[in-house]
């Protein structure tokens, strides 16, 4: 496929096929908020290594990027930290789901990686070490807007109350981190910070401007380096979709990251970012029609971190 207009082209017709379609999947209905959004929605946005921007869709639609923020997150804390942070969590993938306490209890509360709850939560709880979760935000806000290039993106507060409610296996997940030595900030305050990152409300568009520096893209800001967004992309190939990953690295070929919002953030190396939104969800919890957009997409293109 060309670029520019043929791209272009191909959203519009893959928007119209996933509507026909009509399979949405379902909604995460134990997060309150997130259980009123309607499943039928789709949108997409890609930005190329030329700078051109194709979309389609509900592309422009903010959306609640939940588990999408532990990329970001994790930039910011292998920007402070560097290496040192692989002592408090791995990078191996789990095979469990996302909320899952076993590993951590044959594992002496060391996460597999940072990607799954209990691994996030000790990135949050490392980026809050030595200051309040006020200034912690807004240095993942300020990574995220300066990524993005754009200061129209803002935490949800609605979303994160309504995971503050509802966030039992969280909480839970926090105090036994901290029962193993692996968290070092009050449970609170670190479930308080990773609540609101959670919440952050982004569209395909933003989502899409905000992955070039992860994708090697030649307009990205120099917010990352080459060597860490080479971890961050090697990350989401392999744990970015929970126990679902294994399954989208079949069919899509590419890293990617997804969120129970619906959201995934797709990266093509050095070819393109993508911001893929459709909130129902498959058995894995990952967004169902935007899983088969991404395979659409890579098999429309050729791209494949596998040739």
């Amino acid at each position: 496929m060309d670029m520019a207009t043929d791209l272009q082209d191909f959203l519009i017709r893959l928007d119209r096929d996933i509507r026909a379609r009509g399979d949405w999947g379902e909604v995460a209905d134990y997060i309150p908020e997130l259980a009123r959004i309607a499943p039928g929605q789709f949108g997409i946005a890609v930005v190329t290594a030329d700078g051109a921007l194709a979309t389609a869709g509900d592309a422009t639609k903010g959306f609640s990027i939940q588990s999408i923020s532990k990329v970001f997150t994790l930039a910011c804390v292998l920007g402070r930290i560097g290496e040192q942070i692989w002592t408090r969590v791995g990078r191996e993938p789990s095979g469990l789901r996302f909320d899952s306490i076993q590993l951590l209890e044959t594992e002496d509360g060391r996460p597999r990686n940072p990607f799954i709850n209990a691994g996030a939560l000790v990135v949050t709880d490392e980026l809050l070490t030595g200051r309040g979760p006020q200034d912690a935000l807004a240095e993942i806000l300020g990574f995220i807007r300066t990524a993005a290039g754009d200061d129209d993106i803002h935490i949800d507060r609605a979303v994160a109350q309504s995971e503050a409610g509802t966030g039992h296996r969280n909480i839970a997940l926090a105090h036994y981190l901290k029962s193993c030595g692996n968290l070092r900030n009050a449970p609170e305050l670190v479930l308080g910070t990773y609540f609101h990152q959670c919440a952050i409300e982004m569209s395909c568009v933003q989502l899409a401007m905000a992955g070039r520096a992860i994708a090697g893209l030649p307009d990205a800001p120099p917010v990352l380096s080459r060597a860490r967004a080479r971890r961050l992309n090697a990350l989401m190939m392999l744990c970015g979709h929970y126990d679902g990953s294994g399954d989208f690295a079949f069919r899509v070929g590419l890293p990617g990251k997804s969120g129970v919002g619906g959201g995934i953030l797709l990266i093509a190396p050095g070819r393109a970012s993508i911001g893929i939104w459709s909130p129902g969800l498959n058995v894995f919890g990952n967004s169902h029609m935007g899983t088969h957009a991404a395979e659409a997409l890579a098999r429309a293109t050729g791209w494949s971190v596998f040739g």
